[in-house]
């Protein structure tokens, strides 16, 4: 008998995951990107594209954004949906005015984050401890909130020297940092409008000019999140109770201490991006004036996969489209249509390196098309630069939709012991 080699089964091969990105190809998209948007100033004579202004501007226009967004975060993590963020905006709005022009900016800062937080409070009651479905109490807290301040304004503000029912008095401004030297030599640089130099110029000149320190504080608030809920022990608690609460209870953890704390932060940095719009962006509280910003700090969030890196890009990407509008309006957003359409003819091809042949072809009619209507027009109609910075949010999340990944237990309804 001859004995023959039992060849072992091979194992199946891994399913290869997504490609974490490292910091070198970060840098490489991002400096990639740049070249991009100088080739468009520069074939769309659309000079302010990348200007100083241009990013001081945008930059205004995300802390907000990056606020509510950031508290969507929070909530989300512990496993709360926080529809409610834009009312909580609007408390923080209110309340930041209200104290701000009676006893000065910064204490209007405190007392704004207050009641954003207050908000959060209330949809952490009704949804942790009540078990409300989350999508309900955060709406609910919306319509609250508009009315709620429309009845404080009428006898606050409306009997205020140089106030009405809907708006407040004039708001003391927050200290702006412009670096000098540095400042007026980089601003000289962009007004050279060299191909990517200037561009860089600007870019690098819109953060050291007219930097509000509220600005700088926000900022601070996105990498300390991160290290708070990715680098401690009460971090990981707090995202335990996002991805599985009952294994967490298992373990010791208070559950609902942790989806309280972490609602009630998330209203207390809505209320902040509120605040930061009455006090920063406008000097005054008027009604109105967070106009879905807490809807858009949502989508920031989900294109950012829940985490505080991502989100931030996202809400840098609304705040510049909302800047381009303000600034230059039909020219500056008829320059994104050259923009979109160089993206897409890149998507193609990189659609064909990956043997996704139909979804290139899709790709490459829809480049087509941009680029047919960017060539064929001078300006595109003021209904379409209104829209931009919303319909740039559906754009986002419907091409990053495919790899996102929310907490597991995100909007779950949990009871204590439930798990016994």
């Amino acid at each position: 008998m001859t004995t023959g080699t039992v060849a072992k089964p091979s194992a199946a091969p891994k399913k290869a995951g997504r490609r974490k990105l490292t910091w070198p190809w970060i840098l490489l998209i991002v400096a990639a990107g740049l070249v991009l948007f100088s080739l468009v100033r520069v074939v769309s004579g659309a000079d302010d594209l990348t200007s100083v202004g241009q990013i001081s501007g945008a930059l205004q226009l995300a802390v907000p954004i990056a606020m509510a967004g950031l508290g969507g975060l929070w909530a989300e993590r512990a496993g709360v949906v926080n529809i409610g963020l834009e009312g909580m905006m609007i408390l923080g709005t209110w309340f930041g005015a209200w104290a701000g022009y009676q006893w000065g900016p910064w204490t209007g800062v405190v007392v704004g984050i207050i009641g954003g937080a207050v908000g959060g409070l209330l949809h952490a009651i009704i949804t942790v401890t009540f078990n409300v479905n989350h999508i309900v109490s955060g709406v609910a807290i919306n319509i609250l909130a508009v009315g709620f301040t429309q009845y404080l304004s009428n006898f606050t503000f409306a009997e205020a020297e140089g106030g009405s029912s809907k708006q407040s008095p004039r708001i003391d401004k927050i200290t702006d940092i412009t670096i000098p030297g540095l400042s007026d030599w980089l601003i000289d640089l962009q007004q050279k409008h060299w191909f990517l130099i200037s561009d860089l110029a600007g870019i690098l000149g819109g953060l050291v000019t007219n930097l509000s320190l509220l600005t700088i504080v926000a900022a601070l608030l996105i990498p300390a999140t991160w290290w708070l809920l990715w680098r401690t022990s009460f971090g990981l608690r707090l995202r335990s109770c996002g991805e599985n609460p009952v294994a967490a209870e298992s373990l010791g953890v208070n559950v609902y201490k942790y989806k309280y704390i972490a609602v009630v932060v998330s209203g207390g940095l809505a209320g902040l991006g509120g605040a930061f719009l009455a006090i920063v962006s406008t000097g005054i509280y008027q009604e109105g004036q967070t106009g879905g910003r807490g809807y858009i700090g949502l989508a920031a969030m989900i294109f950012g996969n829940w985490m505080p890196g991502g989100m931030a890009l996202g809400a840098s990407l609304f705040g510049f489209t909302d800047s381009l509008k303000i600034r230059g309006g039909a020219e500056n957003v008829h320059a994104l249509l050259l923009l979109v359409a160089l993206l897409l003819v890149i998507a193609a091809l990189w659609q064909l390196y990956k043997k996704k042949y139909v979804v290139a072809a899709i790709s490459a009619a829809f480049s087509a098309a941009f680029f047919i209507w960017y060539f064929l027009t001078d300006e595109v109609p003021s209904q379409f630069v209104d829209a931009a910075p919303y319909i740039t949010t559906l754009l986002v999340l419907a091409l990053s939709a495919q790899r996102l990944r929310m907490p597991k237990a995100d909007g779950l309804p949990y009871r204590k012991g439930q798990g016994k």
